[in-house]
C-alpha cells in the first residue's frame, strides 16, 4: 500500500469519527430517523473501506476483519435504536481506535509510486537512471509519462504540437499522458527536466503539466537539470520557475551551489548528474551504428560536431559561416568522418528567435545532407552517439561537452570567429587580445592563456615571463599596475591578486570568494597608494592598500556603477582625479565618488540632461569627459565647480554600427579620447569615424589619422569589441598619445598637434609563443580538460593530429572532470532515488 492510498483510508476513519459525534447530537435529540440514515451511511464506508484495503493487501487483514465488526454494531445499534442506551457512542469510538491502530500498524507504507514526466526525447537521459533505479526497486511503481509540448512562434503564441513519448528506448514502458490521471493518481514523487514553464520562448510544455500543476497532485516534486556542465553556469539557470515548486533540485556537485539563487539553497541536492550515468554505461557497451552510418565510420576516427542554440544565438551570422567553414576542413580530409549533430531545439529557435536566418540555415543543411559531407545525426539519443565518436569539436558552452569529458574522448573547443586558416602575423590578434590599458604598465603584457610577457627594456619587444594560474585559458587576470619595485597582477575573472617582485610571483592577496562564474572584475585602476577593483558580477568595488595589506570592500553603491542596456549587464565608466575615484552610471547622469584615502563615498549628479550613461569616463586634469553607452551627447563635467557642457554638434555622416550582429544603431559612439589644447580627438568604438572637437566653440569635424585604420575587424584571429582607443600622454608636453588600433592590433604614437606618427613595433618571438601554447590542458574552473581552436591549433591541426602543446591524455581529462561531478562512476541515478526514498519514509 502507498503512503497517498493509507492517507485516504485515515481520512475516512477521521469522517466516521466526526460521524459519530453527528450520531451522537441527533441520537440526544431523539431524531431517530437521522440517526438510521447516519448509521447506514457508516456501514457503507466501512465496506467501501474493506474493499479498498483488500483491492491492495488482499483478503485476512486484521483492519478489515475489525471493520467487519464494526459494520455489525452498525447494523445492532440500528436495529435497537428506539430503546439503546447512549453509552452506543463511546463502543462506535473504541472500535474507531481500534480500526485506526490497525491501519497505522499493519497497513504500513510499503509501495511508492513515482512519475517521470519528459517531454524532449532526446533529454530523456536527464532522468533515465533515477527510472532504472526505481524500476528496479521492489517497492516502487515507476511510471514514464512523456507529455507533449509546443513550438513557440515569434509572437509567443503556441505552434506545432509535439509528443515523443514514441521516440524513448525500446526498453522504456511509455504510459500515455491521456492514460495517467495524476490527480487520481497522485504519485508520491513526481521528477520534471524542464524548468522553465511558461517563460521557454522557444518551446513549452502543455500547460497542465506547469511545475505549479504537478505540485498539486504529489508529495515531492523533484527537478533534474536537462543539462550538464563542464564547470560554468548560465545566468538564465540561477532562478527558473520550477525552482519554486519544486522540493527539490539535482545539481551535478556541491560546487554549484554559489550559481543558485540563495533562496533555494536547502532545495539543492548535489548528487551529480544521470546523464553521466547513461553516457557511462553506453561507452562501456557501444551499440551497433546504424547500417547508414557504418559505411562511413569503418576505418576513420569520427568527430561529433555540435552546434548549439548558444553558438546559434551569439551571432548567428558569424555561426552559420563557421558550419560552412568546418564543412570545407572536412571535405578537404577523407581520411576522417564528420558527424553533425544539431541541438534538437536548434530550428525552433531559429524559426522562433531568428527567423530571418531560416532559409540561409536549410540551404547549409541541404548542401551537407545532399553532398554526403557526412553524418547528419537527428536520433533522440546523444549517449548512443558518443559513444561510437572518437573526438569532440563544437561550442564549450553545451551539456555534450561534459558528457565527452566523462567518456574521456578528446575536445576540441571551436571559435566560431574563425573562418579561415590563419596567414602570417595572425598570431597578433590572439596574443595582443586586449590591447594596452590606459591605467596599466606597458612593460607588461597579458596574453592569452594567462602568460605574462615583459618587455626588459620597455620598448614592446616582450618576452615570457611565467604563467599566471594552472589553468591553460579563462582569461584569469588583465591588468598590471606597478608600484616600486612591485607589480600588482590585477584579475578579470580570478578573485586574488598577484605581487610580482625582481620578476617573480612574490605573494597572491587573496579576496574574499564571493562568485562561482566568470566576470569577477571589469577593470582596475591605482590612486596613490591604492588599488580599486571595478566590479563586474563581483558584489563590491575593492580598495587595496599596496602600503600596508588592507583591503576594503565598498558594496553600498552597486545599484549606481552597474546597470542593464540591450539586454546586457553594463559597469558605467571610471577613473581617478584629485584623490578620488569617479565611476559613472552606466544608464543615467549619476557619477559615484570614492575619496581613496578615506574611503568616504558620494553620489554626485552632472546635471546633464544626457539619459544615455557613461561608457568611458576620462580626466583631462580638471574636467571630467563622459562618452555615453547610448546617443551621442558628449558631457564635460567639473566635479568641483558642478559646471557641465554637453556636446552633440558632431558631422551628420556620423554613425554607428553593432560590432556583432552589424545593424546600424546610435549605441557606443566613442572610446577613451585625447586632449590636445583646445580640442578632444574623440576614438570610435562603434563609429565610424574620428572626431576633432573644439571644446570651447563646440564645432566638430572628421580627423582623419595620418595613418591608415581598417574600417573591419581583420579576420577571425582578431576578435574585437571595438575599434580603437587613446592611451594617456606621453612627454612633459602631454601632447604625445599611443592610439591603439584593435581590428589590426596596431600601436601609434601621435604628436597630435603636428599630425606626425610612428608606428610602435609589438614584438614577440614567435617560436617562444608556440612554446607556450598549452594544447590538451586543464582549461579553467569553467570548463576543463580540452584544447580550444587557435593560430597555432588550427582544426586541420586537430584532424591531422598535430597539435602544438600538450598531446591529449585520457586520464587526465577523466581526472579533471571528476572533481565536478559527484557519483560519476555512473551511480548518480541510483543515489538520488536511494535519498527521495529516504526523504518520503521521515529519515
Amino acid at each position: 500500500m502507498r503512503k497517498h492510498q493509507q492517507e485516504q483510508i485515515q481520512k475516512l476513519v477521521t469522517t466516521l469519527y466526526e460521524a459519530t459525534d453527528e450520531i451522537n447530537r441527533q441520537f440526544s435529540r431523539k431524531n431517530i430517523p437521522t440517526v438510521i440514515n447516519l448509521l447506514r451511511d457508516c456501514q457503507d464506508a466501512a465496506i467501501h473501506m474493506g474493499e479498498f484495503i483488500e483491492n491492495f493487501e488482499g483478503e485476512d487483514t486484521r483492519t478489515v476483519e475489525l471493520l467487519t465488526e464494526y459494520h455489525t454494531s452498525l447494523y445492532n445499534i440500528a436495529m435497537e435504536i428506539e430503546t439503546i442506551h447512549v453509552s452506543f457512542i463511546k463502543q462506535l469510538k473504541k472500535e474507531l481506535r481500534m480500526i485506526e491502530n490497525s491501519i497505522r500498524n499493519e497497513l504500513k507504507p510499503n509501495k511508492i509510486e513515482v512519475a517521470f514526466f519528459p517531454y524532449k526525447a532526446s533529454m530523456w537521459d536527464s532522468l533515465e537512471s533515477v527510472w532504472m533505479a526505481a524500476n528496479e526497486d521492489a517497492q516502487c511503481d515507476a511510471y514514464v509519462v512523456p507529455i507533449p509540448y509546443y513550438d513557440r512562434k515569434p509572437g509567443g503564441s503556441f505552434g506545432e504540437f509535439h509528443y515523443e513519448g514514441g521516440d524513448l528506448p525500446d526498453y522504456v514502458p511509455v504510459t500515455h499522458y491521456e492514460s495517467y490521471d495524476i490527480s487520481i493518481r497522485r504519485p508520491d514523487v513526481i521528477y520534471i527536466h524542464n524548468p522553465y514553464d511558461i517563460y521557454n520562448t522557444v518551446t513549452s510544455v502543455d500547460p497542465r503539466f506547469y511545475s505549479h500543476e504537478l505540485k498539486k497532485y504529489t508529495d515531492t516534486l523533484v527537478y533534474i537539470p536537462y543539462y550538464s556542465t563542464s564547470g560554468g553556469m548560465s545566468e538564465g539557470q540561477k532562478s527558473c520557475s520550477a525552482y519554486y515548486h519544486a522540493d527539490y533540485i539535482i545539481t551535478q556537485a556541491e560546487k554549484y551551489r554559489g550559481f543558485f539563487d540563495s533562496s533555494f539553497s536547502k532545495k539543492l541536492l548535489p548528487l551529480g548528474s544521470p546523464k553521466f550515468d547513461r553516457v557511462v554505461r553506453i561507452c562501456n557497451n557501444p551499440p551497433e551504428p546504424p547500417a547508414a552510418w557504418k559505411a562511413k565510420m569503418t576505418g576513420k576516427k569520427v568527430y561529433f560536431y555540435n552546434t548549439s542554440i548558444n553558438g546559434l544565438l551569439s551571432n548567428t551570422q558569424v555561426f552559420l559561416k563557421k558550419m560552412q567553414y568546418v564543412f570545407s576542413v572536412f571535405a578537404a580530409h577523407d581520411d576522417v568522418c564528420l558527424l553533425w549533430r544539431p541541438h534538437p531545439l536548434l530550428e525552433s529557435t531559429l524559426d522562433s528567435m531568428r527567423p530571418e536566418f531560416k532559409q540561409i540555415y536549410s540551404k547549409i543543411k541541404r548542401f551537407f545532407i545532399e553532398n554526403d559531407i557526412g553524418i547528419y545525426d537527428d536520433t533522440p539519443d546523444v549517449a548512443n552517439t558518443i559513444a561510437l565518436c572518437d573526438a569532440y569539436i563544437g561550442d564549450s558552452g553545451t551539456s555534450v561537452v561534459s558528457l565527452f569529458g566523462i567518456a574521456g574522448k578528446p575536445i576540441f573547443i571551436l571559435d566560431n570567429n574563425i573562418n579561415t586558416e590563419p596567414v602570417e602575423d595572425d598570431w597578433r590578434g590572439e596574443m595582443i587580445i586586449r590591447g594596452f590599458n590606459m591605467y596599466t604598465d606597458d612593460k607588461w603584457l597579458i596574453t592569452r592563456g594567462n602568460k605574462l610577457y615583459y618587455s626588459p627594456d620597455n620598448n614592446y619587444k616582450y618576452q615570457y615571463l611565467c604563467d599566471l594560474s594552472d589553468h591553460a585559458y579563462g582569461d584569469y587576470y588583465a591588468y598590471t599596475l606597478t608600484f616600486g619595485n612591485e607589480t600588482y597582477i590585477c584579475p578579470r575573472n580570478a578573485q586574488d591578486i598577484i605581487i610580482l617582485n625582481e620578476n617573480k610571483i612574490s605573494k597572491r592577496i587573496r579576496l574574499k570568494k564571493y562568485i562561482e562564474r566568470p566576470g569577477s572584475f571589469s577593470g582596475a585602476v591605482s590612486c596613490g597608494k591604492y588599488i580599486f577593483l571595478i566590479p563586474l558580477f563581483y558584489p563590491a568595488i575593492v580598495r587595496y592598500n599596496t602600503a600596508n595589506g588592507e583591503i576594503k570592500y565598498f558594496d553600498a553603491n552597486l545599484d549606481i556603477i552597474i546597470g542593464k542596456g540591450s539586454g546586457e549587464r553594463l559597469v558605467g565608466g571610471f577613473c581617478v582625479q584629485n584623490g578620488y575615484l569617479f565611476i559613472a552610471s552606466p544608464v543615467d547622469n549619476r557619477v559615484l565618488a570614492i575619496e581613496a584615502e578615506s574611503g568616504k563615498e558620494q553620489v554626485l549628479t552632472t546635471g546633464g540632461n544626457n539619459a544615455g550613461g557613461c561608457m568611458t569616463l576620462d580626466s583631462d586634469g580638471s574636467n571630467l569627459w563622459l562618452m555615453p553607452f547610448s546617443g551621442t551627447i558628449v558631457t564635460c563635467w567639473n566635479p568641483e565647480s558642478g559646471e557641465v557642457r554637453e556636446y552633440s554638434d558632431f558631422p551628420e555622416n556620423l554613425k554607428c554600427r553593432h560590432i556583432n550582429f552589424g545593424f546600424e544603431c546610435m549605441e557606443r559612439p566613442f572610446s577613451h579620447p585625447a586632449f590636445c589644447g583646445d580640442y578632444v580627438y574623440l576614438a570610435p568604438y562603434w563609429s565610424n569615424m574620428y572626431i576633432k572637437l573644439n571644446r570651447v566653440t563646440g564645432e566638430s569635424i572628421e580627423w582623419q589619422p595620418p595613418f591608415d585604420t581598417p574600417n573591419s575587424i581583420k579576420n577571425g584571429y582578431y576578435s574585437s569589441w571595438c575599434k580603437s582607443w587613446f592611451l594617456y600622454p606621453k612627454g612633459e608636453a602631454k601632447k604625445f598619445y599611443n592610439l591603439f588600433s584593435l581590428y589590426d592590433r596596431k600601436l601609434y604614437n601621435i604628436d597630435l598637434e603636428n599630425s606626425k606618427y610612428e608606428e610602435i613595433n609589438i614584438d614577440f618571438n614567435i617560436n617562444e609563443l608556440k612554446a607556450n601554447e598549452p594544447g590538451f590542458k586543464k582549461n579553467s574552473e569553467w570548463l576543463q580538460y580540452c584544447s580550444e581552436e587557435s593560430v597555432f591549433n588550427t582544426l586541420s591541426d586537430f584532424l591531422e593530429e598535430n597539435i602544438t602543446g600538450n598531446a591529449f591524455n585520457k586520464e587526465n581529462q577523466i581526472a579533471a572532470y571528476g572533481e565536478i561531478a559527484a557519483n560519476n562512476d555512473g551511480t548518480c541515478g541510483k543515489k538520488v532515488h536511494e535519498f527521495i526514498k529516504e526523504h518520503l519514509n521521515g529519515n
